[in-house]
């Protein structure tokens, strides 16, 4: 039996696509991997197509690896994906641009985004540009002298309404989503690599873009919101 900690599955749902995967962590190769691809365009075709793809799927994986998949990643690269650019200035009475200013700016910045997008769940946050004494950065820079930090931020997200649908089809499997991903976000970051798509998925999932904020729950007894994003820059 494989343990549950030694692999991940990912679900990858585009606009004429289904892809399941198993990633083997520890060899960094795929255990498991089946694709189809479906003509109708419609949500409710789709979500019926899938459902035929996971009854093909779920029962070989979990005889594969002898035990149930639990949890599953979801990649969407379709229509219900939004993609939303806010730029975020923030006053700092301080005299130095720290974390702290930083995570202050990005609360903001999220607050903005949820009030005008009450729909959607967010499954990106990235900084596209710091902006410090009219300077612009690419990564952050710890302890600037400046009296305001602008941050230029990307938030990808999905539609609350696919997301209940996508919950409630693998709620028959037991399975549980464990996070939600861009798959059009993820394509362009690794342009032009020679990459395996689970690879990609695997890099994005675990904090590889530098500049994009993991988001931890709340209910998170060890770790702040933003401490998993802190700690790419010690």
């Amino acid at each position: 039996m494989i343990e549950e900690e030694d692999f991940e599955t990912y679900l990858s749902i585009s606009k004429d696509k289904f892809q399941i995967i198993v990633f083997d962590i520890k060899n960094s190769k795929n255990l498991f991997s089946n694709e189809t691809i479906y003509d109708n365009k419609k949500k409710f075709q789709i979500l019926e197509h899938l459902v035929d793809f996971l009854d093909t799927n779920i029962f070989k994986i979990e005889k594969l690896i002898s035990t149930f998949v639990r949890n599953i990643t979801l990649v969407i690269d379709r229509d219900e994906n939004l993609s939303v650019d806010i730029c975020v200035k923030k006053k700092n009475y301080d005299e130095l641009i720290n974390h702290k200013n930083l995570e202050n700016t990005l609360i903001e910045a999220k607050d903005i985004f949820k009030e005008n997008y009450q729909d959607q769940r967010i499954t990106h946050i990235v900084i596209s540009n710091y902006l410090v004494n009219g300077k612009k950065y690419s990564t952050f820079i710890n302890n600037l002298h400046s009296h305001d930090l602008c941050l230029e931020i990307n938030f990808s997200s999905i539609s609350n309404e696919f997301i209940s649908s996508l919950e409630i089809i693998l709620e028959k499997y037991q399975i549980k989503i464990s996070q939600f991903l861009n798959g059009n976000y993820i394509k362009n970051f690794f342009n032009r690599t020679k990459l395996e798509p689970s690879e990609m998925i695997f890099k994005i999932k675990h904090g590889y873009n530098v500049n994009e904020v993991l988001l931890v729950p709340k209910n998170d007894e060890n770790k702040g919101f933003f401490e998993k994003f802190f700690q790419l820059f010690s």
